[in-house]
């Protein structure tokens, strides 16, 4: 079973200590870090986030840095870890600087991304970014397709509903062929439908292994209808809050989970070194 970890830094975390910890968990044998985004938080909102009981998010947090410059700075000081993003907020992003990002970050790291895709829960964020909070699946959809045109060989043009691209030129493209993997998250029947028709593999979150199991059947109709099976995609797992030990990885991997992505953080070097040992002793690492 793989390990990746979930790592968000902020407005309060010095530049040098980002370094820092990204070389530890790389030193440990951390086999991805993923960065998650949004470009605002709000005091107070009405939409209700979907993995805490009291339906905020946990901490209250006031800012995140950006995931693409956390990748990028990540490979400047890394070698061996896979970046990913954890995830990005496709709909709220002109597709094209998205590709951009995801290409360059690509060439720059020798071809270690993963790109984790989501639409996005939090209403308010959209509304003041201007972008209707309704239309994101569909966004989605149509973004995806404009990355995938512009990261294929040669020139590329584009017409959707939303996007139109003359012939243009898109480079450099990425270094994984044909494109960095695309693990799209959510739970929902049209988050799994995203998985099935678009996607290298599925990132799924706060899953215990027993919603997990309940989750796959619906996987696997979704992937059916377009003519594919599991075999077909990744399956990656942030169990978030649920525990990480001998047991629930023996369930997560009985069902095809190649890589648990745990959250790790901490205020020093030294309780990071501490978490980071638990919990890859506990992954049998």
């Amino acid at each position: 079973m793989k390990i990746g970890a979930a790592m968000a830094f902020n407005q309060f975390t010095e530049p040098g200590f980002i370094r820092d910890a990204l070389q530890l968990v790389e030193a440990k044998g951390i086999d991805s870090i993923w960065f998650p985004e949004h470009v605002l938080f709000f005091p107070q909102y009405e939409s209700t986030y979907p993995y805490s009981d009291n339906g905020r998010i946990p901490g209250d947090p006031e800012g995140v840095l950006d995931p693409f410059t956390s990748m990028t700075f990540a490979a400047s000081h890394t070698s061996r870890v896979r970046l990913g993003t954890g995830i990005c907020l496709v709909p709220q992003r002109q597709p094209v600087y998205t590709a951009k990002m995801v290409a360059d970050v690509d060439f720059l790291s020798g071809g270690r991304v993963d790109f984790g895709v989501g639409i996005g829960w939090l209403k308010e964020e959209f509304d003041n970014l201007g972008i209707d909070f309704g239309s994101r699946s569909r966004l989605c959809d149509e973004y995806i397709d404009v990355m995938l045109a512009l990261w294929s060989p040669g020139v590329t043009k584009f017409s959707g509903p939303t996007v139109e691209l003359t012939e243009c030129h898109f480079n450099p493209k990425p270094v994984q062929t044909p494109h960095p993997p695309i693990f799209f998250g959510g739970e929902s029947k049209p988050a799994l439908r995203r998985v099935a028709q678009r996607g290298q593999g599925w990132y799924g979150y706060d899953l215990t292994p027993e919603a997990l199991a309940e989750k796959l059947p619906e996987l696997d109709a979704a992937l059916e209808a377009e003519g594919r099976t599991r075999d077909d995609i990744t399956l990656y797992i942030g169990p978030n809050r649920n525990p990480v030990n001998a047991g629930t990885l023996r369930a997560y991997a009985d069902q095809g989970v190649e890589q648990l992505i745990v959250p790790l953080g901490a205020a020093t070097l030294e309780k990071l070194e501490m978490r980071t040992d638990a919990l890859l002793e506990r992954a049998g690492r």
